[in-house]
């Protein structure tokens, strides 16, 4: 890894974040370590973190890198140290701070999902939009975009390597859920969430369908399922639930949202693509799958083996073709020109490296940033597609013996 000093004279840009939990950490990561990394045309500054409880905002802060410490977002936006708005927040939350930094003239990142609803992602999509006159940039936090075996699927898709499209297949699996005893926490509740496994997985998936495929999904029909309908309360849903009396006189509450989502879709070209999103896969942890069918080829991709892209080229003879691995560590490949030398492969947290990278590159050149919050907005009406889908779908048709 390239160890580079400030360069003097740089510009520098504070960044200022809400949310300190898991994003939370694995973004002050990213913005820690990019430009200790990269060749920035700008500089990252880490200026104040925020968080409701003083205290741990506090601990964070000195735990992640952060100069100060707000219990305001509002206060946070409001620092003339402040350039760069990064939202880590659950999703009931994104919408109005998202929209409130770009009216104050920052720039934004926001994690996925963009927002719970689809009206809510328009508002976004439109305030940046206006931002975008002035100058500002706005990005969602899509990170797998940034794996460099991904990077090098979507270069070898637009070079047309596997042909005309005809099938995508994605899976994200997980099993964080499996165990009817976990408790009822935020990610649970529709209210906070917007949606489960469909928000929280089937959106990155739904995002890398049309990134690689270069094209958005025209339509679906879905099934959806919640598993698991009630589960125990604890401090941080026990008001928002209303809780709930059971057996044994434990409280708890309702499960709003879904715990697996599977849905087929189709793209105007005419290419087919199947989603599977669960936190009810038993035995996967974090188990995210691909595979692109085109008429001259084939790509597939496993996050659990995230440093490599399997290839076939269908021109070879038949004797001897097949699938093959593609090292993606060598310097021409996406990122890969300022980290190791080749075969020394990178990890999850680098993903959030790239992501800052690329932001700050966006607003110094005043490019469209990507993903954008249209782009954004383009998941979130897929995702309510699903929904509505699954809704007309739930009463099952038997079928006759």
């Amino acid at each position: 890894m390239r160890e580079t000093e400030p360069e003097a004279g740089k510009r520098q840009l504070g960044v200022g974040m809400v949310g300190y939990a898991f994003m939370g950490a694995a973004h002050s990561q990213g913005w820690r370590t990019v430009g200790r990394v990269f060749d920035l045309p700008v500089e990252p500054v880490l200026t104040a973190v925020c968080g409701r409880d003083g205290g741990a905002v506090r601990a964070a802060a000195d735990r992640l890198g952060w100069s100060a410490a707000e219990t305001d977002w509002r206060a946070l936006i409001a620092r003339d140290d402040v350039d760069i708005v990064d939202i880590c927040t659950p999703g009931d939350s994104h919408a109005e701070i998202a929209v409130a930094a770009l009216a104050a003239g920052k720039h934004v990142l926001c994690e996925k999902p963009l927002a719970n609803t689809v009206e809510e992602a328009e508002g976004m999509a439109e305030a940046a939009a206006l931002a975008r006159a002035r100058g500002q940039v706005a990005m969602v936090g899509f990170n797998y975009r940034r794996v460099p075996a991904l990077a090098l699927a979507r270069r070898m898709v637009a070079e047309g390597r596997i042909g005309a499209l005809r099938h995508v297949r994605l899976t994200y699996l997980q099993d964080w859920l499996v165990d009817p005893e976990f408790p009822l926490t935020w990610r649970l509740l529709k209210e906070r969430a917007g949606s489960g496994a469909l928000g929280d997985l089937g959106a990155h998936i739904v995002d890398l369908a049309q990134y690689l495929a270069g094209e958005q999904v025209a339509g679906v029909s879905a099934l959806t399922e919640t598993f698991v309908r009630e589960r125990p309360l604890v401090d941080e849903t026990a008001q928002a639930s209303g809780g709930l009396t059971a057996e044994g006189g434990s409280r708890r509450g309702a499960v709003t949202v879904d715990d697996a989502a599977v849905f087929t879709g189709r793209f105007p070209s005419g290419a087919l693509a199947s989603f599977e999103a669960t936190r009810f896969a038993t035995g996967r942890k974090n188990a995210l799958r691909l595979e692109l069918n085109g008429s001259k080829g084939s790509l597939a991709f496993d996050l659990e083996r995230l440093n490599e892209l399997s290839f076939h080229d269908h021109g070879e003879p038949a004797a001897s073709a097949g699938f093959r691995r593609i090292l993606v560590t060598e310097p021409d490949h996406p990122y890969l020109d300022a980290w190791w030398p080749p075969g020394h492969g990178l990890g999850y947290e680098h993903t959030f490296v790239h992501q800052a990278r690329d932001l700050l590159h966006a607003i110094a050149t005043g490019t469209e940033p990507a993903p954008s919050f249209a782009d954004g907005l383009s998941v979130q009406r897929v995702l309510a597609a699903v929904e509505e889908s699954a809704a007309k779908n739930s009463v099952y048709t038997p079928i006759p013996a």
